[in-house]
């Protein structure tokens, strides 16, 4: 593997992201890498806990915005070829969906996987990796952490929409409806995660507290999650998830999803971010 490393100890097997110097960004290999791990630790007997963890100064930064910007930057120059000979800009809906549903296939293995999932998150959790940590049962944040959907602003919605259901409607609301940064402290506050610690007892704390649950028969730790899953799947999760992947497209293909990704390729995705962002003065824009 080499976006991710796995270790297992005490009933617990551990999933450490070990892209360190790029911030654990989502890639096609991550995807792929994650869901064959988090496969592998569901069918193994001697597992009864998932702990998702990552290496170094942030657990994920969001989609690797240098693939996925040039990936969508072939199809603006597809389509602008095609708008003048027909002015009409194509988009083929049912591929981006396809493509989309793939990665957020993987996130949701953190939640349909028969075994308790936590996941333990230091620095930024931001864009796409809220989409991946969101799923797994419980988040454990390190008092450093920083979580947020800045693509709210432009180019894309929560593909597995699990903000309301995690953390009510109006906090949910307040906070896609502006892409605004949420401290540690603050989502704790609003239980958008479990708890926060010091950043230096995070993986220790999220060890020990996997350790506690994987005491428990596997039979009780499956079924008590069933139990506590299936309200929020009753609750309409799926049609919620179905929407969220296919906004997700379509607000990549809005004129201002085409424009950020012209700008992108013009300046650099770093600072088309930037300009993003400078505005509302958080993420990268935030006076240090």
């Amino acid at each position: 593997m080499k976006t991710l490393r796995t270790e297992t100890r005490n009933g617990v097997r551990h999933l450490v992201l070990c892209r360190a110097a790029e911030y654990n960004t989502i890639t096609p290999d991550l995807r792929d890498e994650l869901a064959a791990a988090i496969d592998a630790a569901d069918d193994d007997r001697d597992v009864r806990v998932i702990l998702l963890r990552a290496e170094g100064r942030a657990f994920c930064a969001g989609y690797g915005l240098d693939w996925s910007t040039a990936a969508e930057a072939e199809q603006v120059t597809y389509s602008e070829a095609e708008r003048q000979r027909a002015s009409s800009r194509l988009w083929d809906s049912v591929a981006d969906y396809g493509m989309m549903s793939r990665f957020v296939a993987t996130y949701m293995k953190l939640w349909y996987a028969r075994k308790p999932t936590i996941a333990a998150v230091q620095g930024w959790c931001i864009g796409g990796g809220t989409d991946m940590v969101l799923c797994a049962d419980l988040i454990v944040a390190a008092d450093d952490a920083s979580f947020g959907y800045p693509p709210a602003r432009v180019w894309g919605t929560p593909t597995t929409a699990m903000w309301v259901y995690r953390m009510g409607l109006e906090q949910a609301k307040r906070y896609l409806l502006t892409g605004d940064e949420i401290p540690a402290k603050k989502a704790a506050e609003i239980g958008l995660v479990l708890e926060t610690v010091p950043a230096a007892e995070l993986a220790a704390h999220a060890t020990a507290l996997a350790e506690r649950m994987a005491r428990l028969p596997l039979s009780q730790l499956v079924m008590l999650k069933l139990l506590c899953n299936q309200t929020v799947e009753n609750m309409g999760f799926a049609s919620s998830r179905l929407l969220g992947t296919l906004f997700d497209g379509v607000a990549r293909h809005t004129q201002e999803g085409l424009d950020f990704v012209r700008r992108s390729q013009e300046a650099g995705f770093r600072q088309a971010v930037r300009e993003r962002d400078d505005p509302f003065g958080d993420y990268g824009s935030r006076k240090r």
